[in-house]
């Protein structure tokens, strides 16, 4: 299982739950320069950036994936993406890598290659904004997922499961999303069931933990929810985790805690290294 490779005809599907509620209005990891909902959009974005120079051949970007981004928390869920694509819940990666909402002119520090660090321009394409409103309806966001994604699987049943990571700095406001995620996780191709990691975000700066394989350390009840919502990791995915210099185990679970902008960016770009492209 969780070994299909990934073609045009059986292409891969990412699904973001991006939490949107008041509180990712404050500051990101201890960062008073950088909000919460601004590194998420900034994470997600690059990733999806990154998801279009994957696919992209000599005869044009190639769709090897579809992406979706639920935003959670103002004051409801609904797709995330915004101009051209604004309500569409599974794009393929070709129309996205074709139709940013725009491209901004960014600065990055990156090495000259004679130990000195050097300023370099560099084009970021956006294609969803930040927003920070309202509570945390998370049991709702991941039933969406499920009503999206049981869709997904019936058109692409031989296809590498779909892999949901969800985005939060806290509680579910509406209930408790145990239950929810069961049901998500169930939803299955012939290839293995959805795979659903969390990632908690925090204002405050703190270790991050990531690709635990217990509880035991989580103080906070909301951080032991969302790892029991949490799939353990494929072999796969266990695989480009250790690769990064992560302990996992056989029962690590796609999960982070505390996690600031730079782990973040880790956490969703190991957890998107799935299959051959083919």
């Amino acid at each position: 299982m969780y070994d299909a490779e990934i073609s045009r005809n059986n292409p891969g599907c990412f699904l973001f739950l991006i939490d949107q509620s008041g509180s990712m209005g404050d500051p990101f990891g201890g960062n008073q320069a950088v909000s919460k909902s601004r590194g998420v959009v900034d994470a997600i974005n690059k990733l999806i950036a990154n998801l279009v120079l994957k696919c992209t051949r000599d005869d044009g970007i190639r769709n090897y994936f579809e992406v979706g981004v639920i935003g959670y928390g103002n004051p409801d869920v609904a797709p995330a993406f915004t101009g051209n694509f604004s309500g569409q819940e599974l794009l393929q990666i070709e129309a996205i890598g074709n139709n940013p909402l725009r491209i901004e002119e960014r600065t990055q520090h990156v090495s000259d290659g004679d130990g000195r660090t050097i300023e370099k321009t560099i084009k970021f394409p956006i294609w969803f904004e930040p927003v920070a409103n309202d509570g945390t309806p998370m049991c709702k966001a991941i039933d969406y997922a499920r009503s999206i994604l049981a869709r997904w699987v019936k058109e692409h049943p031989n296809s590498y499961p779909p892999i949901v990571i969800n985005i939060t700095d806290g509680d579910s406001t509406d209930g408790n999303p145990v239950p929810h995620s069961i049901d998500l996780s169930r939803v299955s191709t012939n290839n293995g069931n959805v795979l659903f990691f969390n990632v908690h975000i925090s204002s405050q700066s703190a270790v991050p933990l990531l690709y635990p394989d217990s509880d035991v350390s989580l103080s906070e009840q909301h951080g032991k929810t969302l790892f029991e919502m949490s799939s353990l990791l494929p072999e796969s995915l266990t695989e480009a985790a250790r690769k990064e210099g992560y302990d996992v185990k056989p029962q690590t679970r796609g999960f982070g805690f505390n996690a600031d902008l730079v782990s973040l960016i880790k956490f969703v770009d190991i957890g998107t290294r799935v299959g051959t492209l083919r």
